[in-house]
């Protein structure tokens, strides 16, 4: 099995930053991606950004300029750094990870989410 251990939320004013984290552990053979989604109240869950083990990302348009993933293949970890939030950012951010386990298993693992809130 994976855990992923998700760090950083909280309650920000507009025009602020926020880092968050997330280490995965357990049972990874081969890291080949990791990423954030966000899921605001009443919306469907979406894709933030995501970096693959090599250093390519995604990002959604509208965090685009604004957010900075990056990840730490030895640590297993990725880091989300936003900045200029606004209310429109509010919302509960899981982070993923995508692995072949020790057991040749491949497959997307979650986090338990973390709540981001911007306040106006």
């Amino acid at each position: 099995q994976v855990q992923l251990v998700e760090s950083g939320g909280g309650l920000v004013q507009a025009g602020g930053s926020l880092r968050l984290s997330c280490a995965a552990s357990g049972s990874i053979f081969r890291l080949t991606a990791m990423g954030w989604y966000r899921q605001a109240p009443g919306k469907q869950r979406e894709l933030v950004a995501e970096v693959t083990s090599g250093g390519s990302t995604n990002y959604s348009d509208s965090v685009k300029g604004r957010f900075t993933i990056s990840i730490d293949t030895a640590k297993y970890t990725v880091y989300l750094q936003m900045s200029s939030l606004n209310p429109e950012d509010t919302g509960v951010y899981y982070c993923n990870v995508a692995c072949t386990t020790i057991w040749a298993s491949t497959r997307t693992y979650w986090g338990q989410g973390t709540q981001v809130t911007v306040s106006s």
